[in-house]
């Protein structure tokens, strides 16, 4: 701006003051009739310009005859002719002051305002000072691209502190140079009642410079919310637009960059495959050394170091519980709605402890009448119970679909063939059936109830054999593992049967006879034996043995001997013995190396022996070799050979 500050000297202000009002009254009277003047020449103008046959450019026609009419007076030397620099700044310029005038009367020489607005109009296009000044009297009227210039302000003051304005009657000077008096404050109490009546007072911004109230329209609240957000101020622009490249080079078009591939592009590299047979004799030779895991560097610890000072990752820590807030039933006084009546308070003993209220309310005349409580510290000891054995934890729990869980069955389709329907159904049994067994050569089969029964049934037909009533649940039923001597042996209650099953022809029948047949033994109970001893006998009602034993009997196996020699094997809690029959001495200790054994089995060519433990080992045998397992399984606790074929099954679990 072209504008001129006063001087700070605060002595001065008043000489500055009396100067300026007394040009501002000479400038106002000589400017007002030249200002009609001009008037009346444009409205000449204007009526000459209707006779005319051409209608547009008045406002060019216009300013045409006013420079007509300024370049004539110049020539003949009026002194209406030009306007001073002061003058012209103060009429028509929208950022004029009252400073600049009181600013050219003091930088002038001491023979009044009169004289400089003469003289500034004496030399209005001869001096080169005027020249420079027309030039920032032009930079100060010059346009600008801001909103602010699209209404000219009424206060023509200029960048002046409004202070000076203070203690004045008005805040500035309009453009024809009179006083632009205060407005009328209001109280801060109507202020705010206008406020709250006025639903677009939000909108409404005092301006200070024009003592007048800005009302902002939507497009502006928007810009200044977006402003403050740390947005553009328009919503069309885009800070981050994408990259536009206007300049494309084709490179293939040149004549360096779109030469063909040379031939060394296409032929592997010798000095490249030298490079790597030297790296690879390197390696060989341990030179090169490819060690993937990171070295772990040695930490040093302080010695004074505050071991509180570090953090424990430990579990996170939970705050305790905080005991319940007491309510309006714990009052000294409560209402009468929260005390109890003698037949409710008798109820209560009625009821489980749990159940029953833990504070019966009682009214007090006042605070200092109400005893100690009896239970308090019961209850203090009972919450330091629970905190000190209730854990804290904190689990994280996933919600899971159980559906999701279940796994994925195949199509029934896709599992065929199997069984489908029932091919044979064994009736007979009054009660459950507890267990089965098969004879060796699977022509029958033995089935055992809790009706106390034990039944013989072919397995082809379903036909039952035979039936013995033997008055006590069955607990299990083996056949004997020698196919040529079909005997059956039964546990039931405390008593063991070996019961001859006539499944077998006349020879091994009669054989079986023998073997069975016992003489009459004298009861335990008579001879006064140890009660450790089994006692056993002829019996003559099912046709067999019978071993009574002083307690339940729950299992029943077959002893394992040599399918072929006279030797048979026991087993220990840890280890197998194999004693021979005819001399009477022990053969073989096997040592299993197990903490249980649970079963044992004896191949059909009694040249390998199988035993199992209850911690899930499996010792496998070779009687020829050594005393030690041949080799060990896991994951199985009871095995059995193939009866024909050298194999041996193992249930897994």
């Amino acid at each position: 701006m072209g504008t001129r500050q006063p001087k700070e000297n605060s002595s001065n202000k008043p000489e500055l003051k009396a100067k300026g009002k007394k040009n501002l009254e000479t400038l106002k009277e000589k400017n007002m009739e030249e200002n009609l003047r001009r008037i009346k020449e444009a409205e000449t103008a204007a009526e000459s310009s209707e006779d005319s046959p051409f209608d547009s450019g008045s406002e060019d026609d216009e300013d045409e005859s006013l420079s007509e009419e300024g370049g004539s007076s110049s020539e003949s030397g009026s002194e209406q002719s030009n306007f001073s620099e002061d003058e012209e700044f103060l009429f028509f310029s929208s950022s004029s002051s009252l400073q600049d005038i009181f600013q050219s009367g003091d930088d002038d020489e001491p023979g009044g305002a009169s004289d400089d607005v003469e003289h500034s109009r004496g030399d209005g296009h001869t001096g080169d000072g005027n020249e420079s000044k027309s030039d920032d009297s032009r930079e100060v009227v010059e346009e600008s691209d801001s909103s602010e210039d699209e209404v000219a302000p009424r206060n023509t003051v200029g960048n002046v502190p409004l202070e000076w304005y203070k203690d004045e009657e008005h805040i500035g000077y309009d453009l024809a140079g009179k006083k632009i008096k205060k407005k009328e404050r209001q109280s801060m109490l109507d202020f705010h009642l206008a406020r709250a009546d006025d639903s677009k007072s939000w909108r409404k911004i005092y301006d200070e410079y024009n003592d007048e109230e800005v009302e902002l329209t939507k497009e502006e609240t928007k810009m200044i919310s977006r402003v403050l957000k740390g947005k553009a101020p328009h919503a069309d622009f885009d800070p981050y637009a994408p990259f536009v490249d206007w300049f494309v080079w084709d490179g293939a078009g040149q004549p360096l960059s779109g030469a063909p591939e040379p031939k060394r592009r296409f032929v592997p590299s010798k000095w490249e495959s030298k490079k790597v047979i030297r790296y690879i004799r390197a390696i060989r030779e341990g030179r090169i050394k490819l060690d993937d895991k990171p070295k772990e560097e040695h930490k040093l610890y302080s010695l004074w170091d505050d071991s509180s000072s570090v953090e424990r990752q430990g579990l996170a820590y939970i705050a305790a519980p905080k005991p319940k807030l007491p309510g309006h039933e714990e009052s000294y006084n409560p209402s009468p709605e929260y005390i109890p009546t003698q037949e409710e308070i008798n109820s209560y003993q009625l009821m489980f402890e749990e159940d029953r209220p833990k504070f019966i309310p009682k009214q007090f005349t006042s605070l200092r009448s109400v005893p100690a409580y009896e239970k308090a510290v019961q209850e203090t000891f009972d919450r330091c119970l629970d905190l000190y054995l209730c854990p804290r934890v904190r689990k994280k729990r996933i919600n899971i679909d159980p559906e999701s869980l279940k796994p994925k069955l195949p199509s029934r389709r896709d599992l065929k063939p199997y069984p489908t329907t029932c091919y044979l159904e064994y009736k007979g049994h009054r009660g459950p059936v507890t267990t089965i067994s098969t004879e060796p050569t699977g022509q029958w089969i033995a089935s055992g109830s809790k009706d106390g029964t034990v039944r013989i049934w072919e397995v082809e037909t379903g036909r039952c054999l035979q039936t013995w009533d033997l008055g006590e649940n069955i607990e299990q039923v083996a056949w004997n593992p020698l196919p040529e001597l079909p005997i059956l042996a039964v546990a039931a209650g405390q008593d063991v049967f070996i019961l001859n099953t006539g499944c077998g022809a006349d020879e091994q029948e009669k054989r079986i006879e023998d073997l069975l047949h016992v003489g009459a033994q004298q009861s335990m109970e008579e001879s006064g034996i140890s009660s450790s001893v089994v006692d056993w006998g002829r019996d003559d009602r099912h046709g067999g043995i019978r071993l009574k034993h002083f307690k339940t009997v729950t299992k029943v196996e077959w002893h394992p001997f040599h399918p072929s020699r006279s030797i048979f094997f026991t087993a220990s809690k840890k280890d197998v013995r194999v004693y021979d029959l005819l001399k009477q001495k022990l053969i073989k200790k096997l040592d299993a190396g197990v903490r249980e054994i649970s079963s044992i089995a004896i191949h059909p060519g009694g040249d390998n022996a199988i035993v199992g433990s209850k911690d899930g080992k499996l010792c496998w045998f070779d009687m020829d070799l050594s005393s030690r397992p041949y080799r060990v399984l896991r994951y199985a606790r009871r095995i059995n050979y193939h009866h024909c074929k050298s194999a041996f099954e193992i249930p897994w679990s």
